[in-house]
């Protein structure tokens, strides 16, 4: 049936559009007329996209025919003669009418303009300070409003104030609970966002960000990695005349500090955007692990950490768009991030017999880590007609380098004191990407029908060795065993096809995407035969992996109302393991715990479900969502003995990722965003789900059942004398998985602000985890040992910052969250 899909939709697109009479033809059909105009926003001159025209027949009002404005806030409607109620509506504007118009031949409404509805919005000038969020055919956008509570954060922070999302205390990013989530950068995987890694999220600036896309059941346009969905995120490209933008400084305690820029030049013939960011900081961290063992020579061992970090690096994003003519344009762009790193771990160690003392040790690791990334970018944009045939191109090429010299030194410190163990690192990973893509987008009267093409080709090279002091002769030797070069390829090639529609209320977007998926790796520089005898001999070193599949994507919206909705999505994802999960070579984070991939893991299919509601009222938007998703070849990280102990009698553990058999996850959600008055601000969030996985595993069985949820409040608060006061509260009930339990997580951040000179500069204060409870408290229970722990990634944060605005006034950025500025748009039906 699948492989009927895109013949099937490709048939009733042909069909649809040769049932079209066109303009200039006779037949039996009546003459077509078409109505066109303008829809600028009255304020501001600014175009409004997705607007919609509703013609209602006067003599059979229950004949209705419409459609939607561009994205220059254009229309065009195929209608038959006849005498119309006109009426253009867009939510928070009021409606323009015009009764009883008899329309015998085409024509031009000229240029409309829609005043924003004040029973809608409390004050115009505040819309650019909210956060508000849109509701499409595949996805909800939350136009990033004044957050003071990420003043001077980076990215990764912000994305923790959007519902849906959350970021655990090391920085892993989550929706709904799944942390398979698929990051993009204005639409494309990109070096901004890091390769297989969150960690550049961190060294970007939040004040970057104009919207994100969270994308729960994402169209066929998109990759179909990430069985969680997708997060989009835009960044700010300022679409009014003449140079504006924005300075950011911030200064924190524990040591932090920042400064970035976000300037625009804009003329007539071509748009300059820059963002260029420096950043210090100096987060301190630490974990505790208790663990006690069932065999071995201790029975318990007692690990204190404290981590000291010192992070400085530098981001640079330049581009330029050329309006080749008044349709087409093209886009260049550079960006460039550069960091100098250095993580001090040290780990003071209390090991037991029984209930007695035996030894402790202190054992100190430096590691380094000098990282470049770069990322050339050329976008080509035709927009043909106004009815909205487009084609856009696509190149780019992203490079990372990542040095990590690593220093380990143990000491016995009682009853002995005495060197344990010296070890040298060197770790340099090299990666490359290419993307290739193309858009076409049709319009066919009121449907739409688009098509592309993306390859994605990225290597990843990873060159490991480990030196270890042989104290008896005083010299360096390299481990054999674990000294490696692992070279890793994962190539993808893409095809998708789409067509949406609306009939009456009901809007539709269906699309089917063909991926062929190659994944290769190669070894080398390693004793091979005693690595298989590891592995065992099932698992190849070398191998050469191609999987072809289909997946179908179906997204419906039937308008209840101009203010309510319903919507359900249908989507086939995949994930595919990356290079870290699939390196044989064991990398450990102390003597006694390695973590080692799995050359054998396949990638994971997932199938998921969607139904949304949306309503809105006066002064209140509600939505909400019930989900269920079912995954084989899951991915699962275990724990088990290596058989092999330390010189000093510590038995070796590892971590390993498996693929289980499934992997069930339902749950739901609701959002609320709720102004009862100009000065006050709610929004509030609760996402309730649960999991159950299957599989074994070397006659182990991993399975699991959880239930857990999260939520988010949010309040804003004008104080006398204009000061804002902005409280953020969050928590995260408990979980598990097949071998660990983890405690809920609360914390709750605070930030003030106020507006100076003129309404062009901002000074606020915040301050990040203000209990300072952002701490993961976790038990581990195996057959041959448990471990109770916590960890916390980052301590309570204080922040004064400074924002100036260039001649760019607070209410423009109410345009931009009309106008977006994001590469991937889609029909919508509804909005």
């Amino acid at each position: 049936m699948l492989k009927l899909f895109p013949f099937t939709l490709f048939l009733l697109t042909v069909s649809l559009h040769a049932q079209r009479p066109q303009r200039g033809e006779s037949g039996s059909a009546p003459q077509s007329i078409h109505i066109t105009g303008t829809v600028l926003d009255r304020d501001t001159d600014q175009p409004l996209e997705y607007a919609t025209l509703v013609l209602r027949d006067v003599q059979d009002p229950k004949k209705i025919t419409g459609g939607i404005t561009d994205a220059d806030g254009k229309f065009d409607v195929e209608t038959t003669p006849g005498t119309y109620n006109v009426s253009i509506e867009y939510i928070s504007y009021k409606t323009y009418k015009l009764d009883n118009q008899t329309l015998n031949t085409s024509k031009d409404l000229g240029t409309i303009h829609l005043g924003t509805d004040v029973q809608q919005l409390s004050e115009v000038e505040v819309v650019g300070e909210k956060t508000t969020v849109e509701v499409r055919l595949d996805k909800k956008v939350y136009n990033i409003g004044k957050d003071l509570t990420t003043s001077g954060a980076n990215i990764s922070d912000a994305l923790n104030n959007i519902p849906s999302v959350t970021v655990d205390v090391d920085g892993t990013i989550a929706l709904r609970g799944n942390d398979n989530v698929r990051i993009l950068i204005n639409g494309k995987p990109s070096a901004m966002a890091g390769f297989g890694s969150t960690d550049a999220l961190r060294q970007l600036p939040a004040d970057a960000i104009e919207k994100v896309e969270v994308i729960t059941s994402p169209s066929a346009r998109y990759d179909a990695e990430g069985t969680a969905g997708i997060l989009n995120i835009i960044l700010k490209k300022e679409k009014t005349l003449g140079f504006n933008g924005s300075i950011n400084t911030s200064v924190g305690y524990p040591n932090a500090s920042s400064i970035t820029s976000n300037l625009n030049l804009r003329t007539d013939k071509f748009n300059i955007f820059n963002t260029l960011g420096y950043f210090y900081r100096e987060p301190p961290g630490k974990g505790y692990f208790d663990n006690t063992y069932t065999s071995g020579t201790f029975d318990r061992i007692i690990e204190d950490r404290d981590i000291l970090r010192r992070d400085l690096g530098y981001n640079i994003n330049l581009g330029i768009e050329y309006f080749l003519t008044d349709k087409s344009s093209l886009t260049g762009s550079v960006f460039g991030r550069f960091t100098d790193e250095k993580d001090v771990t040290e780990n003071n160690t209390t090991r037991y017999i029984l209930s007695d003392i035996n030894s402790t040790t202190f054992r100190k690791e430096e590691q380094k880590q000098d990282d470049k990334s770069y990322q050339v970018s050329l976008n080509y944009t035709n927009n043909f007609n106004p009815e909205g045939q487009k084609l856009t191109a696509d190149f780019q090429y992203s490079y990372d380098k990542e040095i990590q010299p690593t220093t380990i030194v143990e000491n016995n410190t009682f009853p002995n004191n005495n060197l344990l163990a010296r070890e040298n690192i060197y770790e340099t990973q090299l990666e490359n990407e290419f993307l290739i893509q193309a858009d076409y987008v049709l319009p066919i009267g009121d449907s739409q029908f688009e098509a592309g093409y993306r390859g994605n080709f990225q290597k990843n090279d990873t060159d490991y060795q480990l030196d270890t002091l042989n104290q008896n002769t005083g010299q360096f030797e390299t481990n054999i065993q674990l000294t490696n070069r692992f070279v890793y390829d994962q190539n993808v090639n893409a095809l998708y096809s789409q067509y949406g529609n609306k009939f009456g209320k009901l809007s539709f977007l269906l699309g089917l995407r063909m991926e062929n998926t190659q994944l290769k790796g190669n070894v080398s520089g390693v004793d091979l035969t005693a690595l298989q005898d590891i592995l065992g001999p099932d698992i190849s070193l070398d191998f050469n992996k191609n999987y072809l599949g289909l997946f179908p994507t179906l997204n419906f919206t039937y308008e209840l109302s101009d203010m309510e909705n319903l919507s359900l999505g249908y989507n086939r994802r995949i994930n595919r393991p990356r290079g870290y999960f699939i390196n044989p070579f064991p990398s450990r984070s102390s003597r006694t715990n390695v973590f080692q991939g799995n050359p054998d893991l396949d990638p994971a299919y997932a199938n998921a479900y969607d139904l949304g509601y949306l309503r809105r009222w006066q002064k209140l938007t509600l939505t909400s969502s019930i989900y269920y998703q079912k995954e084989t070849n899951a991915f699962e990280r275990i724990q088990e003995e290596t058989g092999q102990s330390t010189s000093d009698g510590i038995k070796i553990i590892r971590s390993l990722p498996i693929n289980l058999s499934t992997n069930e996850r339902i749950g739901a959600e609701i959002g609320l965003m709720y102004n009862p008055e100009k000065w006050l601000r709610l929004n509030g969030s609760f996402n309730f789900f649960q999991f159950h996985s299957k599989g074994f595993f070397n006659n182990v069985d991993y399975g699991a059942k959880n239930t857990s949820w999260f939520s988010r409040f949010s309040a804003k608060v004008t104080l006398p004398g204009k000061i804002d006061w902005q409280t953020n509260g969050f928590y995260r009930g408990p979980s598990q998985n097949a071998q660990t339990k983890s405690k809920g997580i609360f914390s709750l951040d605070l930030a003030f602000s106020k507006d100076i000179l003129g309404d062009n500069g901002t000074i606020s204060f915040n301050v990040s985890d203000l209990l300072n409870t952002r701490k993961r408290n976790s038990f581990t229970e195996t057959a041959f040992f448990t471990s109770q722990s916590e960890f916390q990634w980052r301590s309570r944060q204080f922040t004064a910052s400074f924002i100036y605005r260039i001649n760019q006034k607070k209410q423009t950025d109410r345009n931009r969250q009309r106008n977006g500025g994001g590469e991937d748009e889609e029909f919508e039906g509804s909005k």
